[in-house]
């Protein structure tokens, strides 16, 4: 048996940490690889009597999308007596921060990262797990050692019977980062939803709803949850249509299929741009709707869906069971395995 540590130190990207590590936990500590996650967000790298020496050395380190200045100090610092150091990245930072439609905000953060930070953990890093083919293309011209892990299926897939129902649940969960990308799609919402009076409407933005969408008939504007409480939320919460769409942007281009896997989690038939990460994993017609950017485009799709119960029924089962291929956690187990033994 393996006597392997590896210790995660968490800057706060939980639902990252989530999808690609976290839940390989409990399966890599009965092979004998004992995991910890410190986190480097409150806690200083100034070690107590609980941080001490026999903890870290020739420990592995896990470091996702960033950390704090002081912590990259110490990791360079004690860089000789530390195992192998892996960095887990599911985002373009220097795309994110010349991209005009994100919030100006989020954009600095993502420069600082481009700029200070993610320089700094690539120097130290032994090699870099992203989670889309265009990250690893991206970084492969400045890191010697770039792999592929996709995300794993971490919620049970529920019983699809609400899919025949007559009144039916589009849902969107996206972040800020994707606010560009729903209103894109705003014109075909509003006729959806002017067109057909059985169809409701869920946005979990909160105040950051665009206008259009938030006074639609039916529509529902949910606050952004924490990640543990949105895992409660897709478990227990059932939607009949998943929407995910995403503009052509270098911003855009890195991002992974996840949402193929929350549209399948809660039930529904995902309706997808027809571009990579989903055009490289959906079947158009038969798990999924792939989509072009033109609204009417978007209409014609969700029209079809939501007046096709048993289509839809058995489209949700087939992405059902590719999420259960795609999504399996046994590949996350074997690729982190390999990477202690």
């Amino acid at each position: 048996m393996l006597t392997s540590r590896i210790l995660s130190l968490s800057d706060g990207a939980r639902p990252t940490e989530a999808l690609y590590f976290d839940h390989v936990i409990p399966w890599l500590e009965r092979e004998g690889v004992h995991c910890e996650r410190i986190d480097a967000s409150t806690r200083s790298p100034l070690f107590t009597s609980r941080w001490r020496r026999s903890l870290w050395e020739g420990a592995h380190l896990l470091i996702t999308r960033s950390l704090p200045i002081g912590w990259l100090r110490w990791v360079r610092r004690h860089r000789a007596q530390l195992g192998k150091i892996f960095y887990l990245l599911d985002d373009d930072f220097s795309a994110a921060a010349q991209d005009p439609t994100l919030p100006l905000s989020y954009r600095k953060r993502m420069q600082r990262a481009a700029s200070r930070l993610q320089p700094a953990i690539l120097a130290l890093a032994d090699e870099v797990v992203v989670c889309s083919d265009h990250l690893q293309r991206e970084l492969q011209g400045i890191h010697s050692r770039v792999s592929l892990l996709t995300p794993s299926l971490i919620a049970p897939l529920p019983d699809l019977s609400h899919q025949t129902d007559t009144e039916i649940t589009i849902g969107y969960f996206g972040t800020r980062s994707h606010i560009a990308d729903i209103e894109a799609i705003s014109p075909a919402l509003q006729q959806l939803a002017t067109s057909s009076s059985d169809v409701s409407l869920e946005i979990m933005l909160g105040k950051h709803t665009p206008q259009v969408l938030s006074e639609l008939p039916r529509a529902t504007v949910k606050a952004p949850l924490s990640w543990d409480d949105f895992l409660r939320y897709q478990r227990s919460h059932r939607i009949h249509i998943g929407l995910a769409p995403l503009l052509q942007t270098p911003f855009n281009a890195a991002k992974s299929w996840i949402k193929f896997m929350d549209t399948a989690a809660m039930g529904g038939v995902g309706v997808y741009s027809n571009r990579s990460p989903y055009s490289d994993l959906v079947s158009d017609g038969k798990d999924g709707l792939l989509v072009e950017d033109a609204p009417e485009a978007w209409f014609e799709a969700l029209h079809y869906l939501a007046s096709s119960p048993q289509t839809r029924l058995q489209m949700a089962q087939a992405a059902a069971r590719k999420a259960l291929a795609a999504g399996d956690p046994q590949v996350a187990r074997e690729f982190w395995l390999a990477r202690v033994q």
